[in-house]
């Protein structure tokens, strides 16, 4: 790991610029997108930029700077030198809010159309990352008769699981969704009808994982104007051990869990995940940003569970707690992303 080059992008300062930040949305996620916006929003004022933050309501309506309507948005974005779509979620990290800043031809932070669009579909990037050699989860997914008829006899999902070689326990949660928002875990197959209808409530596809027993550890990778890629140190997560897993209450409504970083992983290890936390960001397609979620069994390869190409963004949040731990401050890690972000359009 090679966390110099990030430091001293950081320390370089871009001229001041108008800043739009976009947050909230429709999906799940949009109190978490809040949280995310808000902090970004103040730290780009911290580094002098001027910000104009755009919330967009939970029915899609729009608000800049408090005076609602699409209007006020458009002339906002229009006038903005970069945008920063701190979203989560459908809506936000699939691709959306990215093709419509590129139609406005707006420059943003973060990943492209397509590179959004496969990362939050956790079945798409799992056949990606498939075909790039890096091993996944074992899962089946559900979706249009197969999921209806799932959802009312688990017998179906439990002959696949079955067919598929999968054991319990096992996950069932939406093939989009983020946060652990409406994700289950499942020991039995009597289990699996309710735990498909919540996904289902979330996700027209509904995804069933083999439970991963081993390390839960996230690597925080970070594009540099220059094009370059580097990764923090390893972050490793004690889940809140009342919590049947790391679900939405253990990530923001505890305090029994603990993220440990830099992670104790011998060397090997380290480079291991992150060489392929690297192979996952530019075989899917990734800009800006990206945190790279990895099961590590305790005999065997790291697994990656999942990428987040646009992951929480509070001063609390494991991205900026992964660079926290090299020095670098919350606003710095924001700057390098702006940088990143202008150059790139450059």
């Amino acid at each position: 790991m090679t966390t110099s080059s990030v430091t001293a992008a950081a320390q370089q300062r871009t001229p001041r610029m108008t800043v739009a930040v976009i947050m909230g949305g429709v999906s799940s996620e949009h109190d978490v997108s809040l949280a995310s916006g808000g902090g970004i929003a103040e730290a780009a004022e911290s580094l002098g930029h001027q910000v104009i933050r755009l919330v967009i309501g939970r029915d899609g309506s729009w608000t800049t700077n408090g005076t609602p309507g699409l209007d006020a948005a458009l002339a906002a974005l229009r006038a903005c030198d970069v945008a920063v779509p701190a979203m989560h979620g459908e809506g936000g990290e699939d691709g959306t809010i990215q093709g419509f800043l590129e139609l406005l031809g707006v420059n943003y932070v973060g990943s492209g159309v397509a590179a959004s669009a496969i990362s939050l579909d956790k079945h798409a990037t799992k056949a990606v990352l498939a075909t790039h050699g890096i091993p996944v989860a074992p899962g089946i997914t559900l979706r249009g008769e197969a999921l209806v008829n799932a959802g009312t006899d688990p017998d179906l999902a439990g002959v696949q699981l079955k067919e598929a070689g999968i054991p319990y326990p096992v996950f069932v949660k939406p093939a989009s969704g983020g946060s652990s928002f409406g994700v289950t875990r499942v020991t039995e197959t009597a289990g699996l009808a309710p735990a498909i209808a919540l996904a289902a409530e979330l996700d027209e596809q509904v995804l069933i994982e083999q439970e991963m027993i081993g390390r839960e550890i996230d690597l925080s990778v970070i594009e540099l104007p220059d094009g370059s890629i580097e990764v923090g140190p390893a972050l490793e997560i004690h889940s809140d051990p009342s919590q049947p897993f790391f679900n939405a209450e253990a990530k923001y409504g505890s305090a029994a869990t603990e993220f440990v970083v830099p992670a104790p992983v011998d060397p090997e290890l380290a480079e291991r995940l992150r060489s392929t936390a690297v192979n996952v960001f530019k075989s899917l397609g990734c800009k800006g940003l990206a945190r790279v979620d990895f099961f590590v069994p305790a005999d065997g390869e790291p697994v990656v569970n999942e990428l987040n190409t646009f992951p929480g963004f509070t001063p609390a949040s494991q991205y900026p707690r992964m660079w926290a731990a090299t020095g670098l401050t919350y606003a710095d890690v924001v700057n390098v992303l702006l940088a990143t972000a202008v150059a790139e359009r450059a």
